[in-house]
């Protein structure tokens, strides 16, 4: 039985509660073709593979790894209500400003998509754009991209038909979709609210504080639920990694590999912005900005708080052998 640590939190977390069913929240995590590690299938609802691609003849698709893939997808021998679906993009993996500005090159694709769906019995697509109309991946872009999106949208739905899930991942500001004309075709907006600082700034912060002024969860989630993002389906990002100043800790680290030396460092908590840091003994600097069990658990109260549909996690294989965090989001979300 894996062990659930104790946490001391307010009381006004502890008094939270939500009139929605646990039975529809749903528990997202990623996977990725690269890593050697699996998730445990009992504390996920969903599970992202990442990633497919966009092929260079902007006409179909490819997946990175097809073996492993087929080894997520054989979790649902264990959980027969587990889903899989497959999630094309990722950061600089191009190609979509081409294909979705083509009727012709955007349909041949959605029927690829259609026939990988077929293909493994995947439970549906996930698009993980990153990011329309913008070249921050090093990707092509139009100002015409948040049209052809919703299009692409549109064109998926219709090809995978009504019973196969659908949904794409978000960044945390709003800006590069128009998500009124989005989200009638898909089941799930799954909100990257991470990469919203490094130190001695916060990777994931709930909301702000005196050591943090940048974006936030609470303010992503309120941007998005204002777009149109219904909910329903607003799914939050959790990081299962951290983010380091670069100069005493390195540019990110997983959850599993995060170790700390007290002679030189100490674990802090900030109370307003509802997350753990790493600060240096001497100066007090952060140097490294994460999550634990404590700020994920104030996450799950957020999310039934606020009524959203669950929660996502990039990504599975960066939990520890235990499955500390990915234990802490079940027992939250699903069962308490």
């Amino acid at each position: 039985m894996k062990k659930i640590f104790v946490l001391i939190l307010s009381a006004a977390f502890l008094a939270a509660s939500c009139a929605d069913s646990s039975d529809d929240r749903v528990v997202t995590g990623y996977v990725t073709s690269w890593g050697t590690t699996m998730p445990d299938p009992a504390l996920f609802t969903h599970l992202n593979y990442s990633f497919g691609h966009v092929a260079d003849s902007f006409d179909s698709l490819y997946i990175d790894n097809e073996p492993r893939l087929a080894e997520v997808i054989a979790l649902k021998e264990a959980k027969p209500s587990l889903k899989v679906l497959l999630s094309v993009g990722g950061w600089m993996s191009g190609n979509f400003s081409e294909m979705a500005a083509s009727d012709s090159l955007r349909s041949s694709f959605c029927a690829s998509c259609k026939a990988a769906v077929d293909r493994f019995g995947l439970d549906g697509i996930d698009i993980d754009w990153e990011y329309p109309t913008s070249d921050l991946g090093e990707i092509s872009c139009s100002p015409d991209d948040k049209a052809n999106f919703n299009l692409l949208m549109r064109d998926l739905r219709s090809a995978l038909g009504e019973g196969a899930l659908l949904s794409f991942a978000a960044y945390f500001d709003t800006q590069f979709i128009d998500y009124a004309g989005a989200v009638d075709y898909v089941d799930f907006v799954n909100v990257m609210t991470y990469d919203m600082g490094r130190a001695p700034s916060f990777n994931s912060a709930l909301y702000q504080s005196d050591r943090h002024q940048g974006p936030t969860a609470d303010k992503a989630v309120k941007d998005h639920l204002a777009a149109g993002v219904p909910k329903s389906k607003l799914v939050l990002g959790i990081p299962f990694y951290g983010r380091g100043d670069r100069v005493f800790f390195p540019e990110s680290i997983d959850y599993k590999d995060l170790k700390v030396d007290g002679r030189y460092y100490e674990v802090c908590w900030d109370d307003d912005a509802m997350v753990p840091y790493v600060a240096n003994k001497i100066t007090g600097d952060i140097v490294f900005s994460y999550e634990n069990e404590k700020s994920i658990l104030a996450k799950c109260y957020y999310i039934k708080d606020h009524h959203l549909r669950g929660a996502m996690v990039w990504d599975c294989g960066a939990d520890d052998s235990d499955f500390t965090l990915s234990t802490v989001l079940w027992t939250y979300l699903k069962e308490k």
